[in-house]
């Protein structure tokens, strides 16, 4: 594996479909992976600048949609203690969008599919057994 190919994010082609229409929609967006809450723990889809990041938010990286730019993927610091040993991918099914995220009105809703981690992988993050 080279080390280019080492990401904890991706995102399913259904998910980046949804997400360059809703771009076109809304402009630039990010995503926070909720920690709870009144949505429950789904990824939060959100135009750049409408949802601000924090010290407490750890930066997994960025989804290649087809854009000119990645879209953002951001966890709570708390959040990610739990998910820390898994590959997340974003994607999307039908049903009714979180309140505050923007796939809300489209009869859609994004979900976070995960997988753990390979041995290579948790090595290049720190995380493999000394």
């Amino acid at each position: 594996m080279s080390e280019h190919s080492f990401r904890r994010v991706a995102v399913s082609e259904d998910a980046a479909a949804l997400l360059r229409a809703l771009t076109a929609q809304h402009g630039p967006l990010m995503f926070h992976q909720s920690g709870g809450c009144c949505d429950g723990s789904s990824p939060m889809c959100y135009p750049v600048g409408m949802f601000l990041t924090g010290a407490s938010d750890v930066d997994l990286g960025s989804i290649d949609v087809g854009l000119d730019d990645p879209i953002q993927v951001y966890m709570s610091e708390s959040q990610f203690e739990y998910w820390k040993y898994t590959h997340l991918t974003i994607d999307v099914v039908p049903g009714r969008g979180a309140g505050f995220s923007v796939e809300g009105p489209t009869g859609m809703r994004f979900l976070i599919r995960s997988r753990m981690l390979t041995p290579e992988e948790l090595a290049h993050f720190g995380l493999a057994p000394a």
